[in-house]
Order: structure tokens, then C-alpha cells, then sequence
């Protein structure tokens, strides 16, 4: 009877043996199929010159297909698989050093059922997925090779981004409106520094509802992530939402508290974001909740001569000034005063610790989320002005503030405005801040430089586009 359970057990112990030899021949021959497939994407088994001249040249960029991606992507897989071998060696010889105790007890059959499931099959399942998830450029031609493929694909692995970055084609083949026979969508470059952040947020359930983290969108695109990819889940509101007030009513009115979603501020209502309130969660525009404070800007005289009212500056075109970007930070008030002189004005906004973009669409204004990071969505020569308030001061590094303004003037009209309204700046960098406003040869209508601080000045200018014409 004894000799039997021994014979038992010891025959138990070797299919236990058994099949871990099965699962480690197994992954042998899995980072063996793996490193011949790094050496067939390097160009080994394609006996033609010009890719072998490819691969040990400078270039890793092949017409838009990222070797390096690729190679890192391989990387991770082998590295997973080779952490999985390394893990049930360690096993076996462990298992090999208590082999006469394992020889007197016995392996219970959920315990190593669970074993399989967490410590093989699951990490040995993530690289299969990954070395799946691979895209492999086409070759295409004869003599001169050209290899395609689709950018950044093999940097991410949560699947809905690699859905989404590569390309679609028509349907039947079409060229299609753009005269394209495939649409691009697109997302900004930092995106590849920023991975973690944007698998996180776009790691949810296609037709579900969005976690509630604008924040993680703006943090992206704050960080060059811009654009962002389009999600295919529904976008959460309040769950008290009313109906915005009447317009006549919203332009001069705090908006109801209840329409917005306040879980990501320090606030949790209107009342909260006061200027006398040194915890509301905003530095910049400092009393734009404040409709009493707010209804006096742009119409009241004031002290300071770079204080410049709309109907001195609309006197400048009369008749002529019908839309415009207000590039700043702020509820929309300066929207809402041009609305009253029958102009239409574009207020940028970023929700910087508090709710800018939903004020101002909740008082019946136009909200643009962009940052200073992306190129105007408007097309040339179609603004009548730009105004900007409070959002470009002196902390800006001047080759940015170079390519914001030739985007600036790409936009404005032959004749358009361009309204700087209270920069300010240290007195010892003015001289190079002057010199990028005036560089354009812009008409200066009006033009004011008044004391902010000890070693800071306030710059105000009205200036003209000339009108260029070729």
C-alpha cells in the first residue's frame, strides 16, 4: 500500500516536471521565433543593397515608420518573456532542493492551477499580446525600396490609441472630399514623452461613460500632447444640470453653480472662487467671478493711461470691426462688452484651477480651448483683432512669443488690430519685448508704457496690420 502512494505521489511529481519542461521548451522556441523576427524587420532576409545600406546607415526613420519604436517594442516583449523563464527557473530549483519534501506531500490541485494561471500563463499572454500588437512595415518597389508604415503606432499598447492614429482608408477605394484616399488623425509629438498619461486616458469601455478627468487632458496638452485623439466613450455633466439662463439675463450673471462639474478644482462653488478667498485655486484674473468688479473693465476711465476703452479703440475702424480672438485668461467679459457693440469675439480659455471655459460658455459667449502651444484653428487674413490680456507677461521665453505672433498677424486681416492690453514685463527686458511687437512694421495708434512695481512696466499699444499686398 505504501509502495503505491510513493509511486503515486513520484508520478504526479514528474507530470508537475513534466509540464514546466513543456512551458519553458515552449518559450524557448517563442524568443526564438521573436529574435528571427527582429532580424527579418532589420532587412536580413531581404537580400537588397538598399536596405542593408538602410540598416547600417544613420537614418532609423524609414518614410514615416519609426524603427526605434519598433525595436523597443521587441525589446519589451523579450524582456517579459525572458523575465518569465528566468521566474520558473528559479521554481524548478527551488522545487529541486526540497525534492524530498515535495516528494512526501503533495501539490494541491487548485494551488497549482492558480500558479499556472498568475505566474505562466498570464505574463507569457501579456507578451504574446505585445508581440502581436507589432506593426511591420510594408516594402514596396523594386529597385529603389521604400518601406512604409504608420507613425508612433509601435509606442503605445493600450489598443483604442493605435486604433486611432492609424490611417483609415476610404471605403470602395474612393478619393474622398479632401482628394485623399485616406484620413490622418492626428496627435501632437509630446504625446510619445507622455505615454503613461495618455494610455490612462484612453484606457476606458468604447460607449461608457468617461472618467471624469479633464484635468488629464489638459495636463497633456499643457505638455505639447495637442492634439489630443478623439475618445469613443460619453462625456459626463453635472448631475444637477439646469438650463442656462436666457441671454439677456447670462451675459451680466454668475452662471448656476450647479452647471459644472467641480471635482477637480479646490472649489466646489462660485461663491468659493472670490477674490477675498486666498484658497480658491487661481492666481491669474484675480475678481473675474465677480460681475461688479467685471462690468466696469473697457468702459470706466482709469487712472493708468495703458488702460485703453473699446469705443476709443472701435472709433480707430469705424464700422469695421466685426470678429475677433480675445487671447487671454478670463470669464469672457471682454466678449460680452464687444457683443454690445455688435462685434463677435472667440474667447481662448484653459480651466487654470478654475472653471474659465464653462463661465464663459455658460454666459452665452464662445469658448476655444487651446493652448499657446497650438497653431490657430482660423485661416489667413480672416480676423478683424486680436486682443490680449493677462495670459503673456514677462515669464515668456521670446522664441515662443516669435512664432505666436507671426501666427498672430498669419490670421489678422490686411488692416485688422492688434490690441496688447496691460503686458507687462521687468524695465530690463522691455527693450527686446518692444522690438517683437514693432518688428512687423505695424501702424501704432496708440501706444503706453506706465510703472507696475518698482522694476516692472505695464506696455498697452494698438497696432494695425499694413496690408502686404502681393
Amino acid at each position: 500500500m505504501g509502495e503505491s502512494i510513493f509511486c503515486f505521489r513520484k508520478c504526479r511529481l514528474g507530470r508537475v516536471m513534466g509540464c514546466i519542461q513543456l512551458v519553458l521548451g515552449s518559450l524557448v522556441i517563442l524568443v526564438s521565433l521573436s529574435s528571427l523576427f527582429r532580424f527579418y524587420s532589420a532587412g536580413f532576409f531581404l537580400h537588397d543593397e538598399d536596405i542593408c545600406r538602410h540598416f547600417y546607415g544613420v537614418k532609423d526613420v524609414y518614410d514615416s515608420f519609426d524603427v526605434n519604436a519598433l525595436s523597443s517594442r521587441v525589446d519589451e516583449v523579450l524582456d517579459k518573456m525572458e523575465s518569465l523563464q528566468d521566474k520558473i527557473e528559479l521554481i524548478v530549483q527551488e522545487m529541486e532542493k526540497n525534492k524530498n519534501e515535495l516528494e512526501k506531500g503533495s501539490i494541491p490541485k487548485l494551488e497549482y492551477k492558480k500558479f499556472l494561471e498568475e505566474e505562466v500563463i498570464k505574463p507569457l499572454y501579456s507578451a504574446h499580446i505585445a508581440l502581436r500588437q507589432i506593426r511591420m512595415p510594408r516594402v514596396e518597389g523594386i529597385g529603389n525600396v521604400t518601406i512604409k508604415g504608420h507613425p508612433l503606432i509601435n509606442n503605445f499598447v493600450i489598443e483604442e490609441i493605435r486604433k486611432y492614429i492609424t490611417p483609415k482608408e476610404n471605403r470602395h477605394k474612393k478619393v474622398n472630399i479632401f482628394g485623399t484616399q485616406m484620413i490622418y488623425n492626428t496627435i501632437g509629438h509630446a504625446c510619445v514623452s507622455m505615454k503613461k498619461e495618455l494610455e490612462e486616458y484612453m484606457d476606458y469601455d468604447i460607449g461608457s461613460y468617461c472618467k471624469d478627468d479633464w484635468n488629464i487632458a489638459q495636463k497633456l496638452m499643457i505638455n505639447g500632447c495637442d492634439p489630443l485623439p478623439r475618445r469613443r466613450c460619453l462625456t459626463r455633466a453635472s448631475k444637477l444640470y439646469q438650463k442656462p439662463y436666457p441671454i439677456n439675463e447670462s451675459l451680466w450673471r454668475i452662471p448656476d453653480g450647479r452647471n459644472v462639474r467641480w471635482s477637480n478644482y479646490l472649489c466646489r462653488n462660485y461663491e468659493c472662487l472670490s477674490s477675498k478667498n486666498p484658497k480658491r485655486g487661481y492666481t491669474k484674473c484675480t475678481g473675474c467671478f465677480e460681475m461688479d468688479k467685471e462690468e466696469i473693465k473697457w468702459v470706466t476711465n482709469s487712472s493708468l493711461p495703458v488702460d485703453f476703452l473699446i469705443k476709443d479703440v472701435l472709433a480707430v475702424k469705424p464700422g469695421e470691426i466685426r470678429i475677433g480672438l480675445d487671447f487671454g485668461i478670463g470669464t469672457g467679459t471682454f466678449a460680452a462688452r464687444m457683443r454690445g457693440q455688435n462685434v463677435t469675439i472667440i474667447s481662448t480659455a484653459l480651466n487654470l484651477g478654475a472653471p474659465f471655459s464653462e463661465t464663459i460658455a455658460l454666459r452665452g459667449l464662445i469658448p476655444l480651448y487651446v493652448t499657446l502651444n497650438q497653431r490657430l484653428p482660423f485661416f489667413d487674413n480672416t480676423m478683424d483683432l486680436i486682443h490680449t490680456a493677462g495670459f503673456m507677461d514677462g515669464w515668456i521665453d521670446l522664441q515662443l512669443l516669435d512664432f505666436i505672433l507671426f501666427d498672430w498677424d498669419r490670421v489678422l486681416r490686411p488692416g485688422g488690430l492688434l490690441w496688447i492690453d496691460r503686458f507687462f514685463c521687468n524695465r530690463t527686458d522691455l527693450d527686446d519685448f518692444m522690438y517683437m511687437f514693432l518688428q512687423f512694421r505695424y501702424k501704432k495708434h496708440k501706444w503706453s508704457i506706465a510703472p507696475k512695481a518698482k522694476d516692472e512696466v505695464y506696455l498697452s499699444a494698438l497696432l494695425e496690420k499694413p496690408a502686404r499686398s502681393l
